[in-house]
């Protein structure tokens, strides 16, 4: 099983020295991949841009995000940016993206909440389109540039509800899942099989999770709050209980790696919750 980190991107006051060297640091070590998760109303980065910056410090590591909220996206010029941090990172990309659940999200770009899940099977029919060199609308010439990756970066789509799962078998190379337990992130992969299986598609589909953690003697409080904060969105308690998630030592990130070994998991990305750049050497030690 493959081990990612994430950038510290998302973690609100994080400087751009700490960014660029978390990724240099990840690109030496035994990570494959970089994330980085997505937000419109918070202070976070955007992940493309965050993603750019990383692919020009970096020469080995994937690039990836945790997932990009597509629907506040026009479709596009997401198409063409991520077709652009492609060829930047010399064929790196790979482009996690799902619906969200907040709906301030939506309400910030003058998004219709409502109908995020149709909005996103039409943005993904259109960048598949714009990435085989099709033109995106009859009598527009092709949209460029042309990707690295053959019909364009990989798509991972994460998602919970069972349509939404679906939506992987028939669109993306695999799915993305959240941490917590194994068995639950195997039954919706599970289904993304059985709709793969049914589109008559070749192959199977890429299986991929992320848990959040926060390593060394003073950062579990910390990670703990940053985590809480992320999710208050989901109301005081459920948020709470998120922060609980949160893996804090080497015994909980061993276990977490066993425990989605068995269930055949492709690779977990474990994402950051503090920003100090200790983080990266305390995980490559566990990991590597």
């Amino acid at each position: 099983m493959k081990i990612g980190i994430g950038l510290p991107a998302n973690i609100p006051g994080v400087s751009r020295d700490s960014v660029l060297e978390w990724a240099r640091k990840a690109d030496t070590g035994p990570f494959s991949s970089v994330g980085i998760i997505d937000r419109v109303v918070y202070p976070n980065w955007d992940p493309l841009i965050a993603l750019a910056a990383a692919a020009a410090v970096t020469e080995r590591v994937r690039l990836m995000t945790t997932i990009l909220i597509a629907p506040v996206r026009d479709a596009t010029l997401l198409a063409k940016q991520a077709a652009s941090l492609d060829v930047l990172s010399g064929g790196r990309l790979t482009l996690g993206m799902g619906v969200g659940r907040r709906e301030d999200d939506y309400t910030a770009v003058s998004g219709r909440f409502s109908r995020r899940g149709k909005r996103f099977e039409e943005q993904l029919a259109l960048m598949r389109r714009i990435w085989s060199g099709e033109d995106p609308v009859e009598g527009i010439t092709p949209v460029g540039p042309e990707p690295l990756q053959s019909k364009g970066p990989e798509l991972l789509i994460g998602a919970f509800a069972p349509a939404a799962v679906k939506r992987a078998g028939r669109w993306a190379d695999g799915y993305l899942g959240g941490g917590g337990d194994p068995q639950s992130a195997l039954g919706m992969y599970d289904s993304v099989v059985e709709e793969w299986n049914n589109c008559g598609r070749t192959g199977k589909p890429r299986f991929v999770a992320t848990n959040a953690f926060a390593l060394g003697p003073d950062a579990a409080g910390r990670g703990a709050d940053q985590y809480r904060h992320y999710n208050q969105f989901l109301g005081s308690e459920a948020a709470d209980q998120a922060a609980k998630r949160v893996l804090t030592s080497t015994e909980d990130i061993k276990k977490v790696i066993q425990d989605f070994e068995q269930v055949g998991l492709d690779e977990m990305v474990f994402l950051p919750q503090v920003t100090d750049l200790d983080q990266v050497d305390r995980l490559a030690q566990i990991v590597g």
